[in-house]
Protein backbone atom coordinates (compact mmCIF):
# COMPACT_ATOMS: atom_id res chain seq x y z
CA UNK A 1 0.00 0.00 0.00
CA UNK A 2 1.58 3.55 -0.84
CA UNK A 3 0.20 6.83 -1.23
CA UNK A 4 -1.50 7.90 -4.81
CA UNK A 5 0.72 10.46 -6.22
CA UNK A 6 -0.54 14.15 -5.72
CA UNK A 7 -2.95 13.25 -2.75
CA UNK A 8 -1.42 11.92 0.35
CA UNK A 9 -4.90 11.27 2.03
CA UNK A 10 -5.55 8.35 -0.93
CA UNK A 11 -3.55 5.42 -1.89
CA UNK A 12 -3.32 2.31 -4.07
CA UNK A 13 -3.45 -1.20 -2.31
CA UNK A 14 -1.70 -3.56 -4.27
CA UNK A 15 -3.14 -7.31 -4.24
CA UNK A 16 -1.06 -9.45 -6.28
CA UNK A 17 -1.22 -8.21 -9.70
CA UNK A 18 -4.30 -5.84 -8.80
CA UNK A 19 -4.17 -2.69 -7.96
CA UNK A 20 -7.35 -0.61 -5.76
CA UNK A 21 -7.91 2.69 -4.85
CA UNK A 22 -8.03 2.99 -0.53
CA UNK A 23 -8.45 5.90 1.66
CA UNK A 24 -5.46 7.01 3.96
CA UNK A 25 -5.29 8.78 7.22
CA UNK A 26 -5.69 12.55 6.87
CA UNK A 27 -2.28 13.50 7.80
CA UNK A 28 -0.76 11.18 5.23
CA UNK A 29 1.78 8.30 5.73
CA UNK A 30 4.00 8.83 8.84
CA UNK A 31 6.71 7.21 10.44
CA UNK A 32 6.04 9.13 13.60
CA UNK A 33 2.66 7.93 14.67
CA UNK A 34 1.01 9.32 17.08
CA UNK A 35 -2.47 9.58 18.98
CA UNK A 36 -4.54 11.87 17.14
CA UNK A 37 -2.79 12.93 13.95
CA UNK A 38 -4.48 11.65 11.31
CA UNK A 39 -1.50 9.76 10.06
CA UNK A 40 -1.21 5.91 8.75
CA UNK A 41 1.31 4.48 10.20
CA UNK A 42 4.42 4.26 7.75
CA UNK A 43 4.71 -0.04 8.73
CA UNK A 44 4.05 -3.48 8.38
CA UNK A 45 0.91 -4.56 10.28
CA UNK A 46 -0.28 -8.34 10.32
CA UNK A 47 -4.21 -8.38 10.24
CA UNK A 48 -5.07 -10.09 13.59
CA UNK A 49 -8.36 -10.27 13.46
CA UNK A 50 -11.56 -9.10 12.49
CA UNK A 51 -15.61 -7.47 13.73
CA UNK A 52 -18.33 -7.34 11.27
CA UNK A 53 -22.31 -6.05 10.95
CA UNK A 54 -24.20 -8.90 10.70
CA UNK A 55 -26.68 -7.21 9.30
CA UNK A 56 -24.73 -5.12 7.10
CA UNK A 57 -21.91 -7.26 5.40
CA UNK A 58 -22.36 -10.94 4.87
CA UNK A 59 -18.64 -11.95 5.85
CA UNK A 60 -18.73 -15.65 3.75
CA UNK A 61 -15.81 -17.51 4.15
CA UNK A 62 -12.84 -15.92 6.13
CA UNK A 63 -8.98 -17.56 7.87
CA UNK A 64 -9.43 -14.85 10.21
CA UNK A 65 -11.21 -15.05 13.80
CA UNK A 66 -14.18 -12.72 12.96
CA UNK A 67 -16.57 -11.31 15.75
CA UNK A 68 -19.76 -9.51 15.62
CA UNK A 69 -20.62 -5.85 16.46
CA UNK A 70 -22.97 -5.71 19.10
CA UNK A 71 -24.37 -2.10 20.06
CA UNK A 72 -21.89 -2.24 23.53
CA UNK A 73 -18.74 -2.87 21.32
CA UNK A 74 -16.29 -0.01 21.72
CA UNK A 75 -12.73 0.52 21.50
CA UNK A 76 -10.65 2.98 23.87
CA UNK A 77 -8.70 5.83 22.70
CA UNK A 78 -7.48 7.41 25.64
CA UNK A 79 -3.62 6.74 25.98
CA UNK A 80 -3.35 6.63 30.08
CA UNK A 81 -6.32 4.36 30.03
CA UNK A 82 -5.50 0.92 31.26
CA UNK A 83 -7.48 -0.47 28.13
CA UNK A 84 -5.83 1.93 25.85
CA UNK A 85 -6.07 0.28 22.24
CA UNK A 86 -7.85 -2.53 23.56
CA UNK A 87 -11.59 -3.35 22.65
CA UNK A 88 -14.46 -2.23 25.81
CA UNK A 89 -17.69 -2.74 26.73
CA UNK A 90 -19.87 0.36 26.61
CA UNK A 91 -20.76 2.23 28.00
CA UNK A 92 -17.49 3.08 29.11
CA UNK A 93 -16.09 5.19 31.49
CA UNK A 94 -12.93 6.96 29.34
CA UNK A 95 -12.77 8.12 25.43
CA UNK A 96 -13.35 5.36 23.31
CA UNK A 97 -15.20 5.20 19.53
CA UNK A 98 -18.20 3.30 18.67
CA UNK A 99 -17.37 0.21 16.87
CA UNK A 100 -21.34 -0.42 15.48
CA UNK A 101 -21.07 3.26 13.60
CA UNK A 102 -23.78 4.41 12.13
CA UNK A 103 -21.97 5.65 8.93
CA UNK A 104 -20.56 1.37 8.56
CA UNK A 105 -17.58 1.88 8.05
CA UNK A 106 -17.05 -0.81 10.56
CA UNK A 107 -19.17 -3.00 8.94
CA UNK A 108 -16.40 -4.91 7.86
CA UNK A 109 -13.86 -3.90 10.18
CA UNK A 110 -9.88 -5.86 10.31
CA UNK A 111 -7.53 -5.35 13.76
CA UNK A 112 -4.10 -3.94 12.51
CA UNK A 113 -1.34 -4.93 15.06
CA UNK A 114 -0.18 -1.38 15.39
CA UNK A 115 0.68 -0.17 19.17
CA UNK A 116 -0.72 -3.76 19.95
CA UNK A 117 1.97 -5.59 21.45
CA UNK A 118 3.62 -3.26 23.08
CA UNK A 119 1.38 -1.13 23.84
CA UNK A 120 2.79 2.41 24.26
CA UNK A 121 0.89 5.30 25.44
CA UNK A 122 -0.08 7.70 22.54
CA UNK A 123 1.45 6.17 19.91
CA UNK A 124 -1.77 6.01 18.29
CA UNK A 125 -5.29 3.63 18.67
CA UNK A 126 -7.51 2.07 16.71
CA UNK A 127 -5.46 1.46 13.43
CA UNK A 128 -8.43 -0.28 11.50
CA UNK A 129 -8.13 -1.94 7.74
CA UNK A 130 -12.19 -1.40 7.11
CA UNK A 131 -14.45 0.24 4.70
CA UNK A 132 -13.98 3.26 2.61
CA UNK A 133 -16.38 6.83 2.70
CA UNK A 134 -17.65 7.84 -0.83
CA UNK A 135 -14.92 9.35 -2.57
CA UNK A 136 -12.61 7.89 -0.68
CA UNK A 137 -12.64 10.75 1.80
CA UNK A 138 -9.63 10.85 4.50
CA UNK A 139 -10.00 8.25 7.72
CA UNK A 140 -8.53 9.31 11.38
CA UNK A 141 -5.37 7.09 10.41
CA UNK A 142 -7.12 3.88 9.13
CA UNK A 143 -6.66 1.93 5.75
CA UNK A 144 -10.10 1.92 3.89
CA UNK A 145 -11.67 0.27 0.75
CA UNK A 146 -14.71 -0.34 -0.70
CA UNK A 147 -17.00 -3.10 0.59
CA UNK A 148 -16.99 -4.88 -2.84
CA UNK A 149 -12.84 -4.84 -2.73
CA UNK A 150 -13.44 -6.32 1.55
CA UNK A 151 -15.50 -9.09 0.33
CA UNK A 152 -13.13 -10.30 -2.12
CA UNK A 153 -10.23 -9.98 -0.17
CA UNK A 154 -12.02 -11.48 3.17
CA UNK A 155 -11.46 -15.17 1.73
CA UNK A 156 -7.70 -14.70 1.09
CA UNK A 157 -6.63 -12.94 4.20
CA UNK A 158 -5.19 -14.40 7.33
CA UNK A 159 -3.51 -13.92 10.73
CA UNK A 160 -0.44 -14.28 8.56
CA UNK A 161 -1.20 -11.41 6.18
CA UNK A 162 0.49 -7.67 6.33
CA UNK A 163 -0.37 -5.11 5.14
CA UNK A 164 2.92 -3.56 3.97
CA UNK A 165 2.23 0.92 4.09
CA UNK A 166 5.40 2.11 2.29
CA UNK A 167 6.07 5.84 0.94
Amino acid sequence: MRAKPGDRSKGLLQIGGTVCPCALGRGGITANKREGDGGTPLAAMRILSGYFRRDQFVVGQSRLPMRPIGADLGWCEVPDDRNYNRPVKIPYGASHERMKRDDRLYDACLVLDWNIRPRRRGRGSAIFFHLARPGFTPTQGCVAVTARVMARLLPQLSRRTVLKVVR
